[in-house]
């Protein structure tokens, strides 16, 4: 038996507030910049390190790591997300994808030749 869950009064107030296409770029920002504080806390914690001990390794400080691990940053920079990723035994995979519509145009110029 299938069991529909019921829209709260926060579901119904996200939905209508993603319609605005601003708010939906921030949204979907928002929620890459928890994705990336999560995966990296949950590596650091399988490692069984702490941030200072992070950090002594990656050769930053423990504050450094912190603002990884902080679910609003977004200056996170390739070179040390490799840093840190190397030292936890793991890869940084970046997945770059297209608009959803591909008529849609990038900075004045079609992604369609």
């Amino acid at each position: 038996m299938l069991v529909m869950k019921q829209k709260t009064n926060f579901d119904r107030y996200l939905e209508k507030q993603l319609k605005d296409p601003d708010f939906a770029r921030r949204y979907q920002k928002a929620g890459e910049a928890w994705d990336v504080a999560l995966q990296l806390t949950a590596l650091r914690k399988k490692a069984g390190l702490s941030q200072k001990e992070l950090a002594q390794r990656v050769g930053t400080s423990q504050q450094q790591i912190s603002r990884l691990e902080s679910t609003s940053y977004e200056g996170h920079s390739l070179s040390m997300l490799r840093r840190v990723a190397e030292v936890l035994g793991a890869k940084v995979h970046i997945d770059i994808q297209l608009p959803e519509s591909p008529k849609q145009e990038f900075r004045g110029r079609s992604l369609i030749n």
